[in-house]
């Protein structure tokens, strides 16, 4: 898949940089990890600009996180978990785990959508329960945007800053994303530790 993502890009430039990472979030498994350091190294030897790869690739993500509200506003809790039953194995998604990320984006509000933008995979599938939940719309691409433009302008620069090496990057990607899950699988461990913590006080009362 990479080396059909290095030809895409330097084949469409600007657009193939917009048209993956529209891709990127409504099919995750294509890495914005592999597009957005690429891009930034073919700024080095091309007519690019890292702005404007940057412009275009926060365009083309934001495109697609709106789709995936779209989807799971219009679809439903019901409708989407449907989907997923039938199709999420290819994403290792089981249909409890709709049901189990709705319930935890409701009760944990808006701000995931700002945070998730910076965690691989999660960033990309967290549009679907803040429509799902109705989140209001302006303020989901306000916090899509921000949280977009600021992964994609590390990445970028990563890509302009390594050059030929851009994809050394990968490897601390792939460090990165371990730390992240890592992280917040401890985050949530304790969390619900607290909260069995927290009731079964409450019961002895």
């Amino acid at each position: 898949m990479v080396d059909w993502i290095i030809q895409f890009m330097e084949q469409h430039g600007y657009l193939g940089v917009f048209m993956l990472m529209t891709l990127e979030n409504l099919f995750p498994p294509i890495p914005s990890e592999v597009i957005l350091p690429f891009g930034g190294f073919l700024t080095t030897y091309t007519n690019l600009s890292a702005l404007g790869v940057v412009i275009l690739a926060t365009s083309g993500s934001v495109t697609g996180a709106i789709l995936l509200y779209g989807a799971g506003y219009f679809l439903g809790i019901d409708k989407v978990a449907d989907v997923v039953d039938k199709w999420g194995v290819f994403l290792r998604l089981r249909k409890e785990d709709v049901f189990k990320t709705l319930e935890w984006f409701n009760k944990y509000g808006v701000w995931t959508v700002l945070l998730c933008r910076m965690i691989p995979l999660v960033r990309s599938l967290i549009s679907i329960p803040a429509g799902m939940s109705g989140m209001n719309f302006t303020l989901f691409v306000s916090f899509t945007l921000f949280g977009t433009f600021t992964w994609n302008v590390l990445l970028v620069t990563a890509g302009v800053i390594l050059g030929e090496s851009w994809s050394d990057i990968l490897h601390y990607m792939h460090m990165y994303s371990a730390l992240t899950y890592s992280f917040t699988g401890v985050i949530f461990l304790l969390l619900m530790i607290w909260i069995y913590l927290k009731r079964k006080k409450l019961q002895k009362r």
